[in-house]
């Protein structure tokens, strides 16, 4: 479970800070309820075919068979046993998943997850956000940011620019860029916008140096430290003119559906995805992780032909084969784990412990991926029919595949029950959770508002803008935005909550 936070400072007094950040990494394995916890920095939710199939394999042979999508479009891995850190490691530096292990907790970047795809943008910030992760390793400085540290990218719509980013970059119409950095802002030229965003990080970092307080945050810095911004863009050649900081522009995530050019949105269940789930998003030219606990499936632009081959050099990860489009179909059952047959989370056993699943946990590596056999006529082949003989098979449409995932059981529909609710890891991942809040969740009513469940105040996972508390104060107990309501009335509290015209502001 994460540390409990230091006592919150009285209005106006600076946080002092005595310690490092806990976040956990990619190496930082982080002890849990339910076994270790792996956190992987995904910039802009990034995931190549490739990285979609060593991460459910990382999941499935080390972890609890799950991938849970973060608040931040990150990834975690549930369940893992104490010794299998060294072997998490290698499949993901062989996959190009841990490009600096010095600055694997700090490429904590959310970009505009559909830029590029809708024609709705100003700047394809995906594009940034990979330019940004490069700069950020190739700073040794850069290295002393905290895991919670957030850079914010967003292409003019107004999807991220609200999630609390640190340093946030909003694409302007007219090739400009408007930099917030918190009470301060300025508008600088595009080309110019990823040199500003790492001169932001590292002036803030000189300026929690001189303030001493061990400031994860620029928020969290003393009054009379506030960084140099201006200074640190001078420095670094850029042209930056201050300007009022504006509101940040609004607007809602993308329904899931079919987006532009075949792209696919889909929501995880409960920001959960069973390894059989992942792998259902190819074939894919990339899949994107996002805040809201969705994936973006782009492409594949030529489904006709074998996906290009996206894989790094080198060694290949254990027990991986080649990943053409037979390799991308159906998860074979007999790879999967008991607890991935359905998309609900599996409820451990009466009296079953966490230590009791790790030791059952088989430490033999998941079945290979079906090699791809260029002279096999396939199962479905005519007997005595060549594959020249062969009519071209049909690819799939969008609307074809949204189905097949929607079966798989990913949320596919905007009006779907589950669909913006999300929930913290809960009871049996967390000992601070004073309720089963997942098994809560899943009764959830559909409504247009997101609701997010919590297992104690700390709210972990929370989404932000316009949301439903629904915090445990017991067993049975619950309070619905601050109205105390016991677990037999919670679904009526819900649904009216979800469909009310106003609610309380939340200020996490």
């Amino acid at each position: 479970m994460p540390p409990t936070p230091p006592t919150t400072p009285e209005p106006g007094e600076a946080r002092i800070r005595d310690r490092g950040d806990a976040c956990p990494g990619a190496l930082r394995l982080h002890p849990a309820e339910d076994g270790r916890l792996a956190r992987l920095r995904l910039p802009a939710g990034r995931l190549t075919a490739h990285q979609v199939e060593v991460l459910a394999h990382a999941a499935e042979t080390l972890g609890d068979g799950r991938i849970s999508i973060t608040s931040r479009g990150n990834a975690e891995l549930r369940g893992l046993a104490d010794d299998c850190g060294a072997r998490l490691a290698a499949l993901l530096t062989d996959a190009g998943l841990l490009p600096s292990p010095t600055h694997e907790r700090v490429r904590n970047i959310v970009a505009s997850p559909t830029a590029g795809l809708d024609g709705l943008g100003s700047a394809d910030v995906q594009l940034w956000a990979r330019e940004l992760d490069a700069a950020l390793c190739a700073a040794p400085r850069a290295a002393a940011l905290s895991g919670r540290f957030l850079f914010v990218l967003d292409d003019g719509r107004g999807d991220v620019a609200a999630l609390g980013g640190d340093v946030s970059l909003v694409a302007g119409g007219d090739g400009s860029v408007l930099l917030r950095l918190g009470p301060r802002a300025f508008r600088l030229a595009a080309a110019d916008a990823v040199r500003a965003a790492l001169a932001a990080a590292l002036a803030f970092l000189d300026a929690a140096d001189a303030a001493g307080n061990g400031a994860w945050r620029p928020q969290e810095l003393p009054a009379g430290h506030e960084p140099d911004w201006a200074g640190a863009l001078a420095a670094a050649g850029i042209a930056a003119e201050p300007v009022p900081v504006p509101p940040p522009p609004t607007s809602r995530p993308p329904a899931p559906g079919v987006l532009r050019d075949g792209a696919l949105y889909v929501l995880a269940p409960l920001g959960r995805l069973t390894a059989a789930q992942l792998r259902a998003l190819l074939p894919a030219d990339e899949v994107r992780l996002t805040p809201w606990r969705g994936a973006v499936v782009v492409g594949p632009r030529t489904p006709q032909g074998p996906a290009p081959d996206v894989r790094p050099t080198g060694p290949q990860a254990p027990g991986l084969t080649a990943t053409g489009p037979q390799a991308h179909g159906p998860a074979r059952a007999d790879r999967l784990p008991a607890q991935d047959a359905t998309p609900a989370d599996r409820l451990p056993a009466q009296g079953e412990t966490p230590a009791d699943r790790l030791a059952a946990r088989s430490e033999t590596p998941a079945d290979p991926l079906p090699a791809q056999d260029a002279t096999s006529a396939g199962p479905l082949a005519a007997q005595g029919e060549t594959p020249a003989e062969r009519p071209p098979a049909q690819a799939p449409t969008p609307a074809d595949r949204l189905a097949l995932l929607e079966a798989a059981g990913l949320v596919t529909r905007a009006d779907a029950a589950l669909a913006g609710v999300t929930v913290c890891t809960g009871r049996h991942g967390c000992a601070k959770s004073l309720a089963d809040v997942r098994a809560d969740a899943l009764a959830a009513p559909a409504g247009p508002l997101p609701v997010h469940f919590s297992g104690c105040a700390r709210g972990c996972g929370h989404p932000y803008g316009d949301w439903i508390e629904v915090l445990a104060t017991g067993d049975d107990t619950y309070r619905v935005d601050g109205v105390p309501t016991p677990r037999a009335s919670l679904s009526a509290a819900v649904a009216a909550a979800r469909t009310a015209s106003t609610h309380p502001p939340h200020t996490r």
